[in-house]
């Protein structure tokens, strides 16, 4: 059997897994719901009010949302590895994380310093004050990145720059925690750990197009990814012009950062992980292939580790980087032994 015949059967199990994972999101967790009862639902027919509430308003939204931050961050963690030539580039690496996490900090952690009050018992305030302060944190992060590679000459300078920044807003937000109310720093901690049922159906829409929009674009760079392979001199050679491609890479991986960190909090391992597990299945390096199947395994991934978080017999959800890390870290130990 040819590679590629092999390719298309895992490519079909894979669709194949994603469906049953996406199934199951909607059955487990601390109540059990019957499958008959799930595809009434589904379908629309008469069912038991509880039971379509459950479905519609909480675990759909989640497992959609697993759906696309997996597929964004791992798409996300491709494009930094190729770009820096550095197996265990990710999404993080240039800050744009811990950007998103001192935005956070200054709107939660500062509001009971200055108002008096905590921000955790704002209600619907809380949620959508968290979600523009990660994303105005993040997008100013990432225009500082965009400004340095500008002017920079080569990618290990500007990951050095991304690692500072990152210190840089560790260094405030620790110090607006030494300030900070108790109940403010609780909240701000939690929203450090990770959820995918933050996003909820108000902003499941917005949330969904933006990162349909940041994929999309992503699936058009794979010719130029293949040929950033080759070297910069070779894709000079070959017509590309690598600075304003990197800045597009830099744009497209930073936007999808922002985006998921924003709404989800810092997710880790997948970015770093997901890259690897799919070019040890697939065996190849096109990036006309590794791109879609990046965003399908990140996806099936993503929602493994949404059930586990929610298995029957736990109160409320497990952090998702907490299970993120139990499946990511494994990988990444596997890469650096077999990269030498």
């Amino acid at each position: 059997m040819t590679r590629n015949k092999i390719n298309i059967s895992i490519l079909i199990a894979i669709i194949f897994l994603g469906i049953l994972l996406f199934i199951i999101n909607l059955l487990v967790g601390s109540v059990a719901i019957p499958f008959t009862d799930l595809f009434d639902v589904l379908c629309g027919k008469k069912s038991n009010p509880t039971v379509a509430t459950i479905v519609l308003d909480y675990r759909l939204p989640q497992a959609v949302t697993a759906i696309y931050a997996g597929a964004a961050l791992s798409v996300a963690g491709l494009l930094m590895q190729t770009l820096f030539r550095n197996p265990l580039a990710d999404p993080s690496m240039l800050g744009i994380s811990s950007g998103a996490g001192l935005g956070v900090a200054i709107i939660i952690l500062m509001t009971g310093v200055l108002g008096g009050s905590a921000l955790s018992t704002m209600g619907i305030w809380s949620n959508l004050g968290v979600s523009l302060a990660a994303f105005a944190g993040a997008t100013l992060v990432l225009m500082l990145i965009l400004g340095f590679s500008s002017r920079v000459r080569n990618m290990t300078t500007l990951i050095i720059i991304g690692l500072m920044i990152s210190y840089l807003a560790g260094s405030m937000t620790d110090i607006m925690k030494f300030f900070s109310m108790k109940e403010d720093i609780h909240a701000f901690v939690i929203w450090g750990m990770g959820s995918y049922s933050a996003v909820g159906t108000s902003k499941l829409m917005f949330f969904s197009t933006s990162i349909t929009l940041g994929l999309f674009a992503s699936l058009f760079m794979s010719k130029n990814l293949n040929i950033l392979l080759l070297g910069d001199l070779y894709a000079d050679n070959l017509g590309l012009n690598v600075k304003r491609n990197s800045i597009f890479i830099i744009l497209i991986s930073g936007y999808l950062t922002a985006i998921v960190t924003a709404y989800c909090g810092p997710i880790a391992f997948l970015g770093l992980a997901i890259p690897h597990m799919t070019r040890f299945i697939f065996k190849t390096s096109d990036h006309r292939i590794l791109v879609p199947t990046v965003m399908l395994i990140g996806m099936i991934v993503s929602l493994l580790c949404n059930i586990i978080a929610r298995m029957p017999g736990l109160e409320g959800n497990l952090p998702i980087n907490a299970v993120t890390a139990f499946i990511g870290a494994p990988v990444v130990i596997w890469v650096i032994l077999r990269k030498r």
